[in-house]
């Protein structure tokens, strides 16, 4: 399996497709627009949707698109939740119009005090209401006490609820590594308890971590230079058994180290 493990990274919309090519990869991710703005997508790519989807294929490189961090579907403030799904189609829509395999989007939280299982509500209703034209990838996220998907049992409440919806089968999971390290959760057995909560694994994101476990910090780190344990991070990497997009820093010559040192793990 490991032999075909496919790795990239989140790189620049601008040119997705040299992006990838200067890592040495066919899978790259990125934001349509800005991730902490909620003006709707945009693709900077020269010749628009249509000419990136096509120039995509015929280069055989995947793409995957990152919505934006302020998206919180699950939140009870309306001022938030309302724009967050329009936030969501708009991106869905953009996405799918470059062909993209998926929209990774973060779980979102609600506010304190507030039980949590109306945040669970909230995301079936979310996936009701919007069009999935490609596969949503919900992602496990690191910090927040009120977190919809940081804690394996809020993973489990948020899935569950979303499983009760039309359309369910067009959502998918993602795997952050530095995620559920700094949100607490162990990477000794991350994947069979994720597995057991969801029975799929979409996407991997690959990242080391710069602070301790069940730190609550969402702060990534290059390969080998974090808090991760290189047999554990390798371990989650190969017992996933999915595409794999490292967000790590640098460009493409530290992605490629990147790359090396999980290759040489695996």
């Amino acid at each position: 399996m490991t032999a075909e493990l496919v790795i990239g990274a989140h790189v620049d919309q601008t040119d997705p497709i040299a992006e990838a090519q200067a890592r040495g990869t066919t899978l790259v991710q990125f934001f349509l627009g800005d991730p902490q703005g909620y003006k709707g997508p945009e693709v900077a790519y020269a010749g628009g949707a249509e000419a990136l989807k096509a120039d995509a294929e015929a280069a055989g490189i995947d793409l995957y698109v990152h919505a934006p961090y302020i998206v919180n579907v699950a939140t009870t403030n309306n001022r938030i939740r309302i724009p967050s799904r329009k936030l969501l189609q708009q991106h869905l829509d953009a996405a799918a119009a470059i062909g993209a395999k998926g929209l990774i989007v973060h779980g979102g939280h609600v506010e304190k005090g507030v039980d949590p299982t109306v945040g669970f509500d909230n995301w079936r209703k979310a996936v009701e209401a919007t069009d999935l034209k490609i596969p949503v990838l919900l992602e496990n996220t690191a910090g927040g006490d009120n977190a919809m998907a940081r804690h394996l049992d809020r993973i489990a409440g948020t899935w569950a609820a979303i499983q009760q919806a039309d359309g369910h089968e067009n959502v998918g999971f993602c795997l952050d590594t530095c995620h559920a390290w700094a949100g607490g959760i162990s990477l000794t057995d991350a994947v069979d308890k994720l597995f057991a909560i969801t029975g799929r694994i979409d996407l991997v994101h690959a990242n080391d971590s710069r602070d301790a476990f069940d730190s609550g910090a969402d702060r990534h780190a290059n390969f080998g230079s974090g808090q991760l344990d290189a047999g554990e991070f390798a371990g989650v990497v190969r017992d996933a058994a999915a595409p794999v997009i490292c967000e790590t820093p640098g460009g493409a010559d530290e992605h490629r180290e990147d790359f090396a040192w999980l290759r040489a793990r695996l």
